[in-house]
């Protein structure tokens, strides 16, 4: 007779996300833009000062931050650093009603061709694209 399995159990405060730290080149553009995404998906700005700005949520917050130790350079998610970040965004009615009305606020839909399913034939979300480059996956729960 075999051994059982252990299901994989979830981190406690240990190992956790505590905050991701996004540095911008625009902090105005990137409050528009990214700062409208984090309030649409449930956080709350916690935080303004020059140069910066943060939302709280669950457990973990976002900083949006510019200012002189910021390369003066354009973000580039295919480069080593990190490609993008994934929110779980509600259903998949959410997911679309959110990716619209991303557009409006300087978003653009990536892989286009393949939405809702870029990321493979069980897997629905919207890629979008801020306009300095971030990438932002919406990820709808299906149950799966």
């Amino acid at each position: 007779m075999g051994v059982a399995p252990v299901p994989p159990v979830a981190p406690g405060p240990r190992g956790r996300l505590h905050h991701v730290e996004l540095w911008v080149a625009d902090l105005g553009r990137a409050e528009a833009g990214l700062g409208w995404l984090f309030g649409q998906l449930g956080y709350v700005r916690a935080d303004a000062w020059p140069g910066g700005s943060s939302w709280q949520g669950a457990g973990e917050y976002l900083v949006l931050e510019a200012g002189p130790d910021v390369a003066d350079a354009p973000h580039e998610r295919t480069r080593p650093g990190l490609n993008h970040l994934a929110f779980h965004a509600g259903t998949e009615d959410d997911v679309e009603a959110l990716a619209r009305e991303a557009l409006a606020h300087g978003f653009t839909l990536l892989f286009a061709d393949r939405h809702p399913h870029a990321g493979g034939p069980d897997h629905y979300a919207a890629y979008l694209e801020d306009a300095d480059g971030f990438e932002v996956e919406l990820v709808a729960d299906t149950g799966r």
